[in-house]
């Protein structure tokens, strides 16, 4: 029997039965990881016509379900008139290509749909290099199997072909060299992004993370008054977005939206965004947010946490953020979380509950550094109200002679840009009266080249980190 063909890294449109072998030692039941399975196929367009689940201590070798349970699978697929099996699982390339053969029918697990997903919602030239690079990496193992030609790929199929030379030895050559090629332009993207976080290492930095639709993108928008696309759909957001939030009693913070978790995410993405996930890698404080509607939040924080831990962000301070308790129906779960998070915060992003709360714990734990000061400077010195406008709040201003004396608050790592503003610091203890009058690291001043005398560069700063990367020739999104 000949097996199904396959093109491409699509399953929009099809009719899809969902499969899941789950360890007995697993603690989130069968029916919980059809769920979530079921939840990422309808977002990358698959019409579910029906389920089937095994508790089995160890996959079999070759075809991941028991002999048993592939025919029982055989019979409920043709009655169901699918065209596509989905696995919760990672099947390796011998098992999909048995599978395939055994079913007649196309075979996806959970990472082929995760990056389908990907590839369907990336938007900035940076997403869709990563997305392709990571399909590419995940495909070229399973090449025999998915199709028999890559024209689409720079070169086409008779690109330096050799006599004699099988086509599955082109098309491996083929992908080796596109790989080659998008690393080197990940690369590139990579040390601008790390450039564009240094560019800002002077300003307090907050990042959102979560398992993804944990309601990120919604409280960046109820905290900073932006227009963040929002979506109740799995990984909306792909790319890194930042703006600023001031917090009351503490000044301006950037708060940066990074792209949604999930659990057994592929590897292969998570090298891929490496570059989209440098903002919280470098954050002064991580909010983790967490869906006490879902009922496997508690497995979800974990989840977070472990891919924190894997990206190098494991040991970032971090405020777990239980959100949407107004859609809460099982309080039970709402309390456990609280039980194993003593020091959270609750709230609701989408009517604002708790938000004035967090704003106030979120400038605590982030205003170690704030002093309360006065800052002297002439009042010719439009640069100095100009950054204070920015960096900090402003309590009282009053006329001394020809001078300006700004009564702020003001985070201690922003002394040096007053400095280099022609600025004087008083009302300061006596250790932090020799910073202000210019005992400076000289670290602490090498960067203020980066910083403009007013706002304007922060916003082209932060409009960059939004556009498109136009100087990039744009690519294949999916493969």
């Amino acid at each position: 029997m000949s097996q199904p063909k396959r093109e491409e890294l699509k399953v929009n449109e099809k009719r899809g039965f969902l499969v899941a072998v789950v360890s007995p030692r697993q603690p989130i039941s069968p029916a919980r990881h059809l769920e979530e399975l079921e939840g990422l196929a309808k977002t990358a367009g698959v019409q579910i016509v029906g389920r089937l689940s095994q508790v089995r201590d160890t996959p079999d070798t070759a075809t991941y379900l028991g002999q048993g349970k592939v025919q029982e699978l055989k019979s409920l697929v043709k009655q169901a008139n699918a065209d596509l099996v989905v696995f919760d699982n990672t099947l390796s390339p011998s098992q999909g290509k048995n599978l395939e053969k055994e079913l007649n029918t196309v075979v996806v697990d959970r990472s082929e749909v995760i990056l389908d997903i990907f590839a369907t919602h990336a938007r900035s030239q940076e997403s869709m290099l990563q997305v392709e690079l990571a399909q590419l990496l995940y495909m070229r193992p399973r090449l025999k199997r998915m199709w028999t030609h890559l024209e689409r790929i720079e070169g086409g199929i008779g690109s330096g072909r050799g006599p004699g030379e099988k086509q599955l030895e082109t098309d491996r050559r083929l992908v080796d060299k596109r790989i080659t090629e998008l690393k080197k332009r990940l690369e590139e993207v990579e040390k601008r992004r790390e450039r564009e976080v240094a560019s800002r290492k002077d300003q307090p930095r907050v990042s959102l993370v979560g398992y993804t639709n944990a309601g990120k993108s919604t409280l960046m928008n109820t905290l900073t008054n932006s227009d963040v696309f929002v979506a109740d759909q799995l990984f909306a957001t792909l790319d890194t977005r930042t703006r600023r939030w001031k917090l009351p009693g503490f000044g301006d913070v950037l708060l940066s939206d990074t792209v949604g978790f999930v659990r057994d995410l592929p590897h292969h993405l998570v090298a891929s965004f490496k570059s989209t996930l440098e903002e919280a890698r470098h954050a002064d404080l991580l909010l983790h947010l967490v869906d006490a509607s879902d009922p496997l939040a508690v497995h979800h924080v974990d989840t977070v946490n472990d891919v924190l831990e894997e990206i190098g962000a494991g040991d970032i301070p971090r405020l777990l953020v239980i959100n949407k308790v107004d859609a809460v129906e099982d309080h039970s779960m709402l309390e456990l979380l609280r039980a194993r998070h003593p020091d959270s915060m609750t709230i609701s992003a989408r009517n604002g509950l708790g938000i004035d709360e967090l704003s106030a714990r979120v400038a605590e734990q982030i205003g170690g550094g704030v002093r309360e000061v006065e800052v002297v400077a002439s009042a010719e010195n439009g640069a100095v109200k100009a950054y204070l406008d920015y960096q900090a709040e402003i309590l009282e201003m009053t006329l001394e002679g020809n001078d300006l004396v700004y009564r702020t608050r003001i985070h201690r790592r922003m002394i040096p840009g007053l400095l280099a503003r022609h600025a004087s610091i008083r009302s300061m203890v006596n250790e932090e009266l020799e910073v202000a009058h210019g005992d400076l690291n000289p670290s602490e001043t090498q960067h203020e080249d980066a910083i403009s005398s007013g706002s304007e560069a922060n916003d082209r700063n932060l409009a960059e980190n939004d556009s498109e990367m136009t100087h990039l020739e744009k690519p294949v999104a999916s493969v």
